[in-house]
C-alpha cells in the first residue's frame, strides 16, 4: 500500500512541478511577464486548497481507488489540452484548474487517512515515505522536461507526458481496489501512544473527532497557520528557482540538473525527518527541517553570477533536502490530533492554508522581480515565512481539549 502510494503521488508530482520548467519555455515564446507567468500556478495552489475538503470528503466516502482514476482522466486531458494552448487563459484553466483537480485526486488528502488508519507506531515513517515521493517527483520532473522540451518542444513534451498519463492511470487505481472508504484498521485511535520521546500521544479509544468539533480549536488554526507559512516560503523560492538560474548566467540544462540533483535529497531528508518525529517529537523535528531550508535560501541571496555555481549548489542542496520535509511531521501531526473517520475532510480544509500560501508565495515572486528586477525580497520574504511556520508548529506542543457539550 506504501509502494502504491509512493508511486502514484511521485507521478502525479513530477507531472505538476514541471511547470517550473515550462515557465521558461513560456517567458521565451509568448513574452508574458513573471507574473503573468505565475499566474496559472498560483490559481493551481488555490484550487488545490480550495479543492481539499472535496477530495477529503470523497475519499472518506468513497475510497482512493475510484478518485485515483478520476484524477488520472483529468492529468491526462489537462496535458493533452495544454499541447494546444495559444493564451494565458489556456494555461490558466488547463493547468490551474483541470489539472489541479486530476493532481490533488492522486496526492496527499487521498493517502493520509488511508496510512494513518493502517500505521499508529511509526505513523510518521510512513507518511514519510509517501511524502517524500513528491521530491522524488520534483527532482525528476526539472531535467527530464527541460530534456524533453529541449529536444521535441513544449507542445510535444505535453503530449508525451499525457500519453504517460493515459497508459498508467488505471494500473494505479488498481493497487488501491481493496481499499475502500474508512478501510484498515479501525479509525479509532491507537491504545498505546507512539514511541517514547514522542511529544504528541493519542488517548486510547477517544471518540473521532468531527470536523466542527475540530475548528473549534485553536490547534486547528495553528495548524492552518503551519500550512499557510510553509506554502508561502517554500513557493517565494520553487517556482522561481530554475528561472533565477537562468537570469544570473546559468545554462538552462546544467540549472536544471543542480536543482534536479538538490531536489533528490529531499527523499532523504523527508524519510529522516518523519521516522525522527516517531521518536523526537514532531515540532522538534519539523522545526529542524525549517533551519535547513531557511540557511538554503539563504545561499541564494548571495549568488550574482555563473561563477557561483558552488553557491548554487548549496542552495539546491539545502533547500531541496528539506522540501517536503515538513510534510510527514505536519500531516502525522494532524492525525495525532484530530484523529477518527472525519480525517480526510479535517486534513482537507486545513489544507487551504497551504493552497493559499503557495497560490500568494509563487505570484509574488514574479510580481517583485517584475517591479525590482531581483528575487532578492522574495528570497528574504521565503524566511520569513518560515520563522513564522517553526512558531506556530512550536505551539502545538499539547493535545487539544474537547469543550463539554460541543
Amino acid at each position: 500500500m506504501v509502494a502504491a502510494a509512493f508511486a502514484t503521488f511521485a507521478i502525479s508530482s513530477a507531472l505538476m512541478h514541471a511547470y517550473a520548467v515550462f515557465l521558461v519555455a513560456f517567458l521565451e515564446e509568448f513574452r508574458w511577464s513573471r507574473a503573468e507567468t505565475s499566474l496559472a500556478y498560483a490559481i493551481s495552489q488555490l484550487v488545490s486548497g480550495v479543492s481539499s475538503p472535496l477530495v477529503g470528503v470523497a475519499v472518506d466516502r468513497l475510497g482512493p481507488r475510484r478518485l485515483i482514476l478520476l484524477g488520472g482522466i483529468f492529468l491526462a486531458v489537462g496535458l493533452l489540452g495544454s499541447a494546444y494552448a495559444t493564451a494565458l487563459w489556456h494555461v490558466v484553466i488547463l493547468y490551474g484548474l483541470v489539472m489541479t483537480l486530476g493532481a490533488n485526486c492522486l496526492g496527499l488528502v487521498v493517502f493520509v487517512p488511508l496510512l494513518s488508519q493502517r500505521f499508529v507506531r511509526r505513523r510518521g515513517l510512513a507518511m514519510s515515505i509517501v511524502q517524500s515521493a513528491n521530491g522524488f517527483g520534483r527532482a525528476a520532473s526539472a531535467p527530464l522536461a527541460q530534456l524533453l522540451i529541449s529536444s521535441i518542444g513544449w507542445r510535444r513534451a505535453y503530449l508525451t507526458q499525457a500519453a504517460l498519463m493515459a497508459v498508467v492511470a488505471l494500473p494505479l487505481a488498481g493497487f488501491f481496489r481493496s481499499a475502500g472508504p474508512n478501510s484498515g484498521p479501525a479509525a479509532a485511535t491507537p491504545a498505546s501512544p507512539p514511541d517514547a520521546g514522542a511529544s504528541t500521544p493519542t488517548p486510547a479509544r477517544t471518540p473521532g473527532w468531527t470536523l466542527g468539533e475540530a475548528m473549534r480549536t485553536s490547534h486547528f488554526w495553528l495548524l492552518f497557520s503551519v500550512y499557510l507559512c510553509t506554502g508561502l516560503g517554500s513557493f517565494l523560492v520553487a517556482l522561481h528557482q530554475l528561472a533565477f538560474a537562468v537570469d544570473v548566467g546559468f545554462e538552462k540544462l546544467y540549472a536544471a540538473s543542480v536543482l534536479g540533483v538538490g531536489s533528490f535529497l529531499s527523499i532523504a531528508g523527508t524519510i529522516l525527518t518523519g521516522t525522527i518525529s516517531d521518536h523526537i517529537g514532531r515540532e522538534p523535528a519539523a522545526i529542524l527541517a525549517y533551519g535547513v531550508s531557511i540557511v538554503g535560501v539563504g545561499f541564494a541571496l548571495f549568488i550574482s553570477s555563473p561563477r557561483h555555481g558552488w553557491l548554487l549548489w548549496l542552495h539546491a542542496c539545502g533547500f531541496g533536502l528539506t522540501w517536503g520535509a515538513r510534510g510527514p511531521a505536519i500531516t502525522a501531526k494532524t492525525a495525532d490530533l484530530f484523529p477518527g473517520g472525519n480525517l480526510g475532510a479535517i486534513l482537507g480544509v486545513i489544507t487551504i492554508g497551504t493552497g493559499i500560501g503557495s497560490a500568494v508565495g509563487s505570484w509574488a515572486a514574479g510580481f517583485i522581480f517584475d517591479v525590482s528586477g531581483s528575487y532578492r525580497l522574495a528570497f528574504v520574504l521565503s524566511i520569513v515565512a518560515y520563522l513564522g511556520g517553526c512558531a506556530a508548529f512550536w505551539a502545538l506542543r499539547r493535545l487539544p481539549r474537547r469543550v463539554p457539550g460541543q
